[in-house]
């Protein structure tokens, strides 16, 4: 597979996958009963594993390692603070209002992943606000 292949498959699961997010994380925050559905639980599960399968599928395309390459470290770890927060805004968080800071944080955190991965710089969008 080519490069731009791979390249257009990972940045279209990356807009389906925070679609989707945003999606059920205002079902969550609504009370809708949609998201209490298997697909609802399901398909998210398949958008990410395609996300995540195509961005390791490019780390070893373009030969990159999280340990020599600092701004894919600091996307794997927004990555994972990400997840986090997705976890705690749509399952674990015991108020509204905790679900609420999760997933704006989350959100933030998505397009932080977002910078970083436009910029190729660890500090993501504050390359372009700090020059």
């Amino acid at each position: 597979m080519l490069y731009g292949d791979l390249k257009l498959i990972h940045e279209t699961a990356a807009v389906i996958s925070i679609s989707g997010f945003v999606a059920r994380g205002w079902a969550k925050l609504a009370g809708a009963s949609w998201i209490a559905h298997r697909g609802a639980k399901t398909l998210p599960h398949v958008v990410d594993t395609v996300l995540l399968a195509s961005a390791i599928a490019l780390a070893w395309l373009l030969r990159l390692s999280p340990l020599a390459t600092p701004w894919l470290a600091a996307k794997i770890a927004g990555l994972v603070g990400y997840i986090v927060l997705g976890m705690v805004a749509l399952r674990f968080g015991r108020t509204r209002t905790m679900r609420a800071a999760a997933f704006a944080a989350a959100i933030v955190t998505f397009f932080y992943i977002v910078s970083v991965a436009f910029t190729k710089d660890p500090r993501g969008a504050l390359v372009w606000i700090l020059g």
